[in-house]
């Protein structure tokens, strides 16, 4: 049987396999719920990392060192960087990543960049199942690496084991780490281009936020200063996501986020099921455009036009 094939190759590392299982499920092609489920009862071993934060934040250059000190110590790293997509052609604005050139050389390290969205969206949900695919394959730490901090970015990185927000002196992302709810998503909080003015500051303005929030699991955030150029300060990050784990391992409040991601999981996949159903009904695809047209001519509002599609109401 072609599938359990599969399966065994995915299980066994197999890059090429991993591939193929990671487009499967990032274009939502037939077999991707068969695949997933043989995927699932494998997966938990790894540990997943997710890295976020504004953009110009360093964060590339952080994931490639802390990749690299993984490889150092003899583990298989895995990183999904997840791209923002253009609305319009669904394609990633910032196009394939010339960075991690060393990395990606290295058969001990696969790179996935996640950026079309398909006609359903779910970039969260591929990138969530990407993860899982590399867990199974056995990539002893997957880092999840979001361009920016919209929705599908925090959603992304809460489904990590531990997510780390990277700040820098001097740019006002401790006030936009707040706008976008990064605070409360953080679990390891790192000021990066650490030898810029402006960092003293900054941890202190970190710090004051960091004891405002109260956090069910009672874990308290540790903050570590990097220059990820330099390699300076990469070996304190990890350190710090290891002891992030190991809290996670005795703290009887990390029950319940695992909870909620598992209930994200399910959510994330009923809404593109029952978007993709109400879809598949005759001649819907055909209604959407012509609807689209008239909300576009301000002929019709885009409430009674959902309702239409879900055959709430007709002309």
């Amino acid at each position: 049987m072609k599938g359990a094939q599969s399966i065994d190759k995915i299980l066994a590392g197999d890059p090429r396999a991993v591939a193929r299982a990671i487009s499967v499920v990032e274009d939502g092609a037939a077999g991707a719920a068969g695949l997933m489920k043989a995927v699932f009862p494998h997966t938990g071993r790894g540990l997943v990392v997710g890295v976020t934060g504004s953009p110009g934040a360093g964060k590339s250059s952080l994931v490639d060192k802390l990749a690299g000190l993984y490889r150092s110590r003899g583990e298989r790293v895995g990183i999904v960087a997840v791209d923002p997509s253009s609305p319009f052609s669904g394609g990633a604005i910032l196009g394939d990543r010339i960075r991690m050139q060393a990395l990606g050389l290295d058969p001990g390290v696969f790179i996935r960049s996640m950026a079309t969205r398909g006609n359903l969206g779910g970039l969260a949900r591929a990138t969530v199942d990407a993860v899982a695919i590399l867990d199974a394959a056995g990539y002893q730490k997957v880092v999840v690496e979001t361009v920016g901090v919209g929705q599908d970015e925090v959603e992304i990185v809460k489904t990590a084991d531990c997510s780390v927000v990277v700040l820098v002196p001097g740019m006002g992302d401790d006030i936009q780490a707040i706008k976008a709810g990064i605070m409360e998503i953080g679990d390891v909080f790192v000021i990066n281009k650490a030898d810029r003015d402006g960092v003293l500051r900054t941890e202190k303005e970190l710090e004051a936020l960091l004891s405002l929030a109260h956090r069910p699991d009672m874990w308290s955030p540790p903050i570590v200063k990097t220059v990820a150029t330099e390699n300076k300060g990469i070996e304190e990050l990890a350190a710090a996501v290891e002891s992030y784990r190991d809290f996670q391992k005795s703290a009887p409040g990390t029950h319940g986020r695992r909870g909620a991601v598992a209930r994200w999981r399910i959510l994330e996949l009923l809404r593109e099921r029952l978007l993709a159903q109400a879809l598949e009904r005759d001649g819907a695809r055909g209604r959407l455009e012509a609807l689209a047209q008239e909300v576009a001519d301000k002929r019709r509002d885009p409430y009674s036009a959902v309702e239409e599609l879900m055959g709430g109401t007709h002309n």
